[in-house]
């Protein structure tokens, strides 16, 4: 087996630092709104739901993890309300088994969401059907919609009040940056709730 050569290495770093550039240069005002947007439910009594499928579930409980527990050790604040919809393997197979794996976030958003609350859809391309139809029952219960996406947004877009399109269609490069987004959402978030801890 050919192993990687060092100059494969450091290409496949330049193409994920020029993914980043290119986040700067064309989605720094749209992860702005984003967080913005987060900030203001949570502010207002909501919750944030996270969902998305593959390494988007990863994402999806890596950012409720960082928000429920601690974003910065060394910032010691309570705990902000957030939920990964992946996280139940009874419920993630029941529901896929019952009403189909296209309906399991759906079906959660029901159970969890209220008016007010926030659904997060991580979705590299834009056309996860789990994530548009849990976008779609969030809509229903008057829950905002943002989304994590790459590929144009794809179908879920439409559906986002607001949205971070990752500018490439390479899947590795979109869940890097989606993830440099949901750190800097905690770091908005952190800083917005608990002002006090950051004078």
């Amino acid at each position: 087996m050919k192993s990687f050569s060092v100059e494969r290495i450091s290409a496949v770093i330049e193409e994920s630092i020029a993914v980043k550039y290119t986040l700067i240069r064309d989605c720094a005002a749209s992860i702005q709104h984003g967080g913005e947007v987060l900030v203001q439910s949570l502010q207002q009594g909501g919750k944030l739901l996270f969902c998305g499928n593959g390494g988007s579930a990863a994402d999806a409980q890596h950012l409720a993890a960082e928000l429920v527990v601690r974003y910065r050790g060394t910032v010691n604040r309570a705990a902000i309300p957030a939920i990964a919809l992946t996280v139940d393997p009874s419920i993630m197979t029941a529901g896929g088994n019952d009403i189909g794996f296209e309906n399991v976030f759906a079906r959660a958003v029901e159970a969890y969401g209220r008016a007010g609350d926030v659904l997060v859809g991580i979705s590299t391309s834009g056309n996860s059907p789990n994530v548009l139809n849990a976008a779609l029952q969030a809509k229903k219960q008057g829950m905002t919609v943002v989304g994590l996406l790459g590929n144009g947004g794809g179908t879920i877009f439409p559906l986002c009040d607001a949205a971070v399109i990752v500018p490439s269609s390479i899947t590795a490069r979109i869940q890097e940056s989606h993830i440099v987004t949901g750190h800097i959402w905690c770091e908005m978030i952190e800083e917005a709730l608990f002002p006090e801890l950051f004078a």
